[in-house]
């Protein structure tokens, strides 16, 4: 059986290049979708590697300045897949929001 973290951690591996998701949507995903705060807590312990830089807030603001370098880097990286966004700054979610299956 394996441990929340771990079902976050295989979520997130899933998710495509040019597509984000939220954290509530990975904890809807992952059987716990009241858990949005411990998918943050699994992402800020995330192993190397894992695409941390695709999961958002719910409206589509990027994750909080202690991450990736600040949030001006994950806005590069995200950039540097296609992701678009709004002028206010949010991703837009219309546009990349990941529906959980396996799009590419």
């Amino acid at each position: 059986m394996s441990t929340f973290p771990e079902a976050v951690y295989q979520i997130v591996r899933q998710i495509p290049k040019g597509k984000v998701a939220t954290y509530g949507q990975i904890a809807m995903l992952a059987g716990r979708p009241r858990a949005s705060r411990i998918v943050g807590a699994a992402m800020f312990r995330a192993p190397a590697g894992l695409p941390c830089h695709r999961v958002l807030y719910r409206d589509g603001t990027l994750c909080c300045d202690q991450a990736f370098g600040g949030k001006e880097i994950q806005r590069q990286m995200l950039e540097a897949e296609g992701i678009t966004f709004l002028p206010d700054g949010r991703v837009d979610l219309k546009e990349h929001l990941w529906n959980g299956g396996n799009e590419e």
